[in-house]
């Protein structure tokens, strides 16, 4: 007895303050979790104090510093409601910007092309994956082509992503002019926070003022398809205008986060509308606004923007994505609009290349499915992202409807306030349902069921 007394002893001082720390570091930095999420860090603390408290303090935080703006003066009752809701957050204003959406990986493709052949003082690329296939290469000789040309050219990869790149190319880039800077590596320790928050921000942008952005990496799968097999289902856009400024001033931020050193070249990013939408043939002037999520910002923007346009949603909500594990406060947000008469249709791949975030994803099908939501299963990969709610608000760009992406990774989307980027957006997901099976949410077996519960706990790592 008394050898082991002080053994016991020591655990359960190993737990106490173990647990002091969580209290401590989460009330100093006004970290705000879902009660899930919560309790499990609570629960490991409790059972393997020794393995939870140093991937705690490892990767526990979501949240950067950062000062927040205040907004001020009144607001107007026109105006949207979105709009006020995203300026609150200390972001740019809406603007208006000729917008080209795309169809297809061929049509994406030829406005990339187009945006970076665009450049003249300056191309800045941001992408989680650039591929190390033909299309990858293709995009990799574009950059340099620009960069002998005299534009300066910088590639900001995650690292992550740029595991997945051969040393090889890094140094044909170099040698060819173009900047690189790898967001978070995993063996260096050079941006600020965890190593699980992950840049998964797509965007190339071009002088500050014209930007093609969505959902798609540079790798031959999101737009040509590989070894004979058809793309993945995708969706980008172009605009110009102060929307692209304000995203590359966010990139810039990026870039020095890092470690990139700033630009040496200025950029004019006020470019007058009609000069832009004179270089933009074919592009409809809409209105929209740029809203980047992330640990950099001072809320989870998206994600709250989500949850109120839940709320202010009075006829439908349309939505497509390859991932859908949803905190509570969206899943509950989503039915309750769809009990109170809101046609809600969600589009998601039957089977996504992530088969852990395909049963995760099962709990929160079933009692949306349950409360009216119609569960459309895609019998294709689909990886677009884009957000439909009446015919007010549009949103498309890198975010997933997962926790991950709406809560941890650093991502980036636009919002589309103009009745045609609307209405194409609507019109393209619509197109998707017709071949599409509905969800069964019947009630699964009790194993199953166990597991998909111990699976929701680390949910939002996934």
């Amino acid at each position: 007895m008394n050898i082991w007394l002080p053994t016991v002893s020591l655990h359960s001082l190993v737990i106490a303050v173990s647990i002091l720390v969580y209290i401590l570091t989460t009330r100093a930095e006004r970290v705000r979790r879902p009660p899930s999420i919560a309790i499990a860090w609570v629960l490991g603390m409790l059972a393997l104090p020794y393995l939870t408290l140093p991937i705690y303090l490892m990767f526990g935080r979501r949240k950067l510093p950062r000062k927040t703006l205040q907004r001020s003066g009144a607001r107007s009752a026109a105006r949207h409601w979105a709009k006020d809701l995203i300026e609150s957050f200390g972001l740019p204003p809406s603007s208006p910007a000729p917008i080209a959406m795309h169809q297809d990986g061929r049509e994406s493709a030829a406005a990339l092309f187009a945006t970076m052949s665009s450049a003249q003082s300056r191309l800045d690329i941001c992408t989680y994956i650039l591929g190390d296939d033909a299309f990858g290469r293709e995009v990799m000789q574009h950059m340099m082509e620009r960069a002998r040309s005299g534009v300066e050219v910088r590639l900001l990869l995650d690292g992550v992503g740029a595991i997945q790149l051969p040393r090889a190319c890094f140094g044909a880039l170099r040698r060819g002019g173009v900047e690189t800077a790898i967001f978070s590596p995993l063996f260096a320790r050079k941006t600020q926070g965890p190593r699980n928050l992950r840049n998964h921000r797509k965007m190339v942008i071009a002088d500050g003022a014209r930007m093609w952005a969505g959902g798609r990496n540079l790798a031959a799968e999101y737009f040509s398809g590989l070894a004979g097999a058809p793309p993945w289902l995708d969706l980008t856009f172009d605009l110009q205008g102060p929307v692209a400024a304000a995203a590359a001033a966010q990139y810039e931020f990026d870039w020095c986060a890092a470690g990139g050193k700033p630009a040496s070249t200025a950029v004019e990013t006020g470019v007058p509308l009609a000069a832009a939408a004179a270089r933009s043939a074919g592009s409809a002037i809409g209105e929209a606004q740029y809203l980047p999520s992330g640990p950099d910002q001072s809320e989870d923007t998206v994600h709250s923007l989500l949850i109120d346009a839940c709320f202010h949603a009075r006829e439908r909500m349309l939505a497509v994505t390859p991932y859908f594990v949803p905190d509570v406060s969206l899943e509950t947000a989503m039915r309750l609009a769809a009990r109170r008469g809101v046609r809600i249709d969600l589009c998601i791949p039957a089977s996504s290349n992530h088969r852990l975030a395909d049963f995760a994803r099962n709990r929160a099908l079933r009692s949306l499915s349950q409360a009216g939501v119609n569960v459309h299963l895609l019998p294709y990969m689909s990886h677009a992202k884009a957000v439909v709610f009446d015919d007010t608000l549009g949103l498309s760009g890198s975010v997933n409807l997962d926790s991950r992406s709406l809560l941890l990774n650093y991502e980036c989307a636009v919002v589309f306030y103009g009745r045609a980027e609307i209405d194409w957006l609507a019109r393209w997901i619509e197109a998707l349902i017709p071949k599409t099976a509905l969800f069964d949410c019947r009630r699964p077996g009790l194993v199953r069921d166990l597991c998909e519960g111990l699976l929701l706990t680390v949910a939002y790592q996934l």
